[in-house]
C-alpha cells in the first residue's frame, strides 16, 4: 500500500499525509475527507479520500487542487480484545479462514479492510454470533479464491479433520466465493464427516452498505449446529437480507459475478433454507445425518489434471499437448449430450493408451449427459472416454483429480467417477430444476 511518484509529489507539496483531512478542488466541485492508503498496483495520478457519507472515492489528480484542513494520523484498526467465555450448554463452532471478504473486518472511520485472525477480531464485528455458539477461529490462509490450489484443499481438509477430532461440534470454512464450488466439491469427496462442514463466503464487502457478509456467515453458523452432516455451500438466498439456501456441496456453481444470490443448486434443490441463524425449512430428508458417519479423511490428490473447453475449431493439438506434458486427466467439456468433433478421436485414443484417465461433462448448466444418443458420442465411449453423467464440470474436475489420487487404475477410475459417492449424481434428470 502505498502512493506512487506522481501522487506523492502532488502531496509532499502540500505537506500532505494519509490520515490527514484535506480538501480537493476540481473545476467547480470541492471535495472534503480522509486521505486514505491505496493499493500498490492502482493508478499512479489518482488519490482516495474518505468522504462524509462514508464512502471511499478516488480521484483523478490532474488539474486538481488540495488543501489541508487538519492534520491526522494513519489509520489503523485496534480493536480491545473480547473477552470470550465458552457457555457449556452451548455448541462448539469453528470458523476456519482461508480468506476472502467474508472473513475481513471493516474499520468505518476510514473504509480500511483488514483480514481476520482471531476470534476476538471476528466477534468485535461480529458479537452476535456468541448468541448462537461458543465460537473460535484458526486462520488458515489469507488468500484471493483464484490463487487456491488443490494442496490448500488437502491442508484445509487435514485441519478440518484435526479440529472434529478434537471435538468441535461443526466447522464454518470462510471463503472467497470465486472458487468456492471447487472447494466444496473437494471437500465433499476427501472427508466423511459427524459434524457439519459449511463453507460461506461474501459477494459485497463489508464496507458498503449491501454487504451479505454477516447474514451469510451467521446463518452458516446456524447450519454448522445443524443435523445436516455434509459439506454443504451456505450463501443468500435472495436478493435481500431474508435467508440464506443451503446448497449441497458437489451440486453448487456460482452462476452470477456479483448478485448476492449468486449460488444455486444445479440439477437438484438446496437442502435447506436458514433464517437469523436457525433452520428455517428443509427440503428433503435425503442428507447424510449427523454422527451417522465416522470420521474419515481420503485425501490423495492428483494435481494434473486439466479442463478442455471443446468449440468450434478445436483441435487435436490441445489433447495431444497435456499428453505430451505427462497429465493424468483431462476433463473435457463437451457439447450437449457430451460431444466433441468426431475428429479428434484418434488424440483421444492416444490419451487412453496412455493411461490418461478422460471424463466427459456436458457445458449445458442443466441435465445429465447421454452419449449413446448420436454416433459420436458412441463412439467416444468406445475410445474409453467415462460419462460425467449430471455433474458440474467444476465437481467433475474435483472428482478426477480426486479419483486417480485413489487409484491410477483406469477400471477404478471409471468405477469411482461413475459411483455417487457425496450426493454429486442424480440417478435421473428432472426438469423442475431447470424451469424452477
Amino acid at each position: 500500500m502505498a502512493y506512487k511518484k506522481i501522487a506523492q509529489d502532488f502531496l509532499n507539496k502540500s505537506n500532505i499525509s494519509i490520515g490527514d483531512l484535506v480538501k480537493v478542488e476540481k473545476g467547480e466541485i470541492q471535495y472534503n475527507g480522509i486521505l486514505l492508503d491505496r493499493s500498490e498496483d492502482a493508478e499512479d495520478n489518482h488519490i482516495v479520500l474518505k468522504i462524509d457519507n462514508g464512502y471511499n472515492i478516488g480521484l483523478n489528480i490532474s488539474n486538481a487542487k488540495i488543501e489541508l484542513i487538519k492534520k491526522g494520523s494513519k489509520p489503523e484498526i485496534k480493536y480491545d480484545n473480547v473477552e470470550i467465555v465458552n457457555d457449556p450448554e452451548k455448541d462448539n463452532i469453528l470458523i476456519i479462514s482461508t480468506g476472502g471478504t467474508v472473513s475481513s473486518i471493516i474499520d468505518y472511520k476510514t473504509g480500511a479492510v483488514h483480514p481476520v485472525f482471531t476470534a476476538s477480531d471476528l466477534l468485535k464485528a461480529n458479537s452476535e454470533l456468541l448468541d448462537l455458539a461458543n465460537i473460535d477461529v484458526k486462520a488458515l490462509y489469507n488468500i484471493l479464491s483464484e490463487n487456491m490450489k488443490p494442496e490448500y484443499w488437502v491442508n484445509t481438509a487435514k485441519s478440518i479433520a484435526d479440529e472434529i477430532n478434537n471435538g468441535v461440534d461443526g466447522v464454518v470454512v470462510a471463503h472467497g466465493t470465486d472458487t468456492m464450488h471447487y472447494t466444496s466439491a473437494a471437500l465433499s469427496f476427501m472427508l466423511e464427516s459427524p459434524v457439519p462442514i459449511v463453507i460461506t463466503g461474501a459477494q459485497r464487502s463489508s464496507d458498503r452498505p449491501s454487504t451479505d457478509a454477516f447474514l451469510n456467515l451467521m446463518n452458516s453458523v446456524g447450519a454448522a449446529k445443524s443435523n445436516i452432516a455434509e459439506v454443504t455451500v451456505c450463501m443468500h438466498g435472495t436478493l435481500d437480507d431474508v435467508y440464506c439456501d443451503l446448497h449441497r456441496g458437489t451440486k453448487v456453481r456460482k452462476m452470477h459475478t456479483s448478485r448476492r444470490d449468486t449460488f444455486r443448486s444445479i440439477d437438484n434443490e438446496p437442502i435447506a433454507r436458514f433464517k437469523n441463524g436457525e433452520l428455517s425449512s428443509i427440503n428433503t430428508n435425503n442428507y447424510t445425518k449427523r454422527n451417522s458417519k465416522e470420521l474419515k479423511l481420503s485425501d490423495n490428490l492428483e494435481s494434473k489434471v486439466a479442463i478442455i473447453k471443446t468449440f468450434p475449431g478445436i483441435t487435436e493439438e490441445l489433447i495431444n499437448y497435456h499428453v505430451d506434458k505427462g497429465y493424468k486427466g483431462l476433463l473435457i467439456e463437451g457439447t450437449g449430450l457430451g460431444h466433441i468433433p468426431d475428429y479428434m478421436l484418434n488424440a483421444i485414443k492416444r490419451a487412453n493408451e496412455e493411461n490418461i484417465a478422460i471424463v466427459m461433462t456436458s457445458q449445458c448448466i442443466y441435465g445429465t449427459l447421454n452419449m449413446n444418443v448420436y454416433s459420436t458420442g458412441r463412439k467416444l465411449l468406445n475410445a474409453g472416454v467415462i460419462s460425467g453423467g449430471d455433474m458440474t464440470p467444476e465437481t467433475a474436475y474435483v472428482k478426477l483429480c480426486w479419483a486417480l489420487g485413489q487409484s491410477e487404475n483406469l477400471n477404478d477410475v471409471t468405477n469411482i467417477i461413475t459411483t455417487n459417492i457425496a450426493g454429486e449424481l442424480n440417478e435421473k434428470s428432472s426438469l423442475k430444476y431447470f424451469l424452477n
